[in-house]
């Protein structure tokens, strides 16, 4: 294996948006959700888990609890059984019953759309925030998951390991209005090319702009 160049201090963010937005015209948030509630819950339910997993458990879910309300007479040990598929789902129904009960005492049963509340709520933090506030009431926000984080950073828009840090670099680079389409378009280009192991860097479109992937390319040839 060769030794990978420094990323570049010029990047053609422009153009990389472009692309992506190619690519990608119809990305979307893949967690099915009909408000804000579900917004809120299913990506809560999302963290060391799949949004294919978490859409089969609140399609059930949702069904049988559809309010805040209405998952209060349940038990930590009775939700934590109706989302038992998914990952650290003991701790995740403790956060989900005492967020329910936030949302019922203070807000009247709604989620708050800022984004001190949404933070002091068990479960949620700044992604969850970022995903709920771009997606459910249109303020433009950049999430950063591990997909974000991974393709942000091998595409040299950002140079952090932190979340906050690859979030905030994001945002100074990239227009406002385009904060909540490029966290979607990352994420589609994560999870159909830019794998954490083994991305496809000879099938990408992004290639020619892409420090990271003619780096891999390159190695591969020697």
């Amino acid at each position: 294996m060769g030794k990978a160049s420094s990323k570049p201090k010029r990047v053609q963010t422009k153009k990389m948006l472009e692309t992506l937005a190619e690519l990608y015209p119809d990305a979307h948030c893949e967690l099915n959700f009909r408000n804000p509630f579900e917004l809120l819950i299913a990506t809560i339910l999302s963290a060391q888990s799949t949004d294919r997993q978490v859409n089969i458990v609140t399609k059930s879910l949702f069904s049988k609890y559809p309010t805040p309300e209405d998952f209060l007479p349940l038990t930590e040990e009775e939700l934590a059984e109706e989302i038992r598929g998914l990952g650290l789902y003991r701790n995740k129904s403790k956060n989900i019953l005492a967020t329910c009960r936030i949302l019922v005492q203070q807000y009247g049963g709604q989620v708050p759309k800022k984004r001190s509340q949404l933070e002091a709520l068990p479960g949620v933090g700044r992604k969850t925030a970022n995903v709920v506030l771009s997606n459910a009431f249109d303020v433009p926000a950049l999430a950063v998951d591990t997909h974000v984080q991974r393709v942000a950073n091998r595409l040299a828009l950002a140079d952090s390991d932190n979340p906050l840090e690859t979030e905030r670099q994001l945002t100074k680079r990239i227009p406002r209005k385009d904060w909540t389409l490029t966290h979607h378009r990352l994420i589609w280009h994560g999870r159909r090319v830019c794998a954490a192991r083994n991305p496809k860097c000879h099938q990408c479109d992004l290639l020619p702009l892409c420090w990271h992937g003619k780096n891999q390319v390159g190695d591969q040839t020697h």
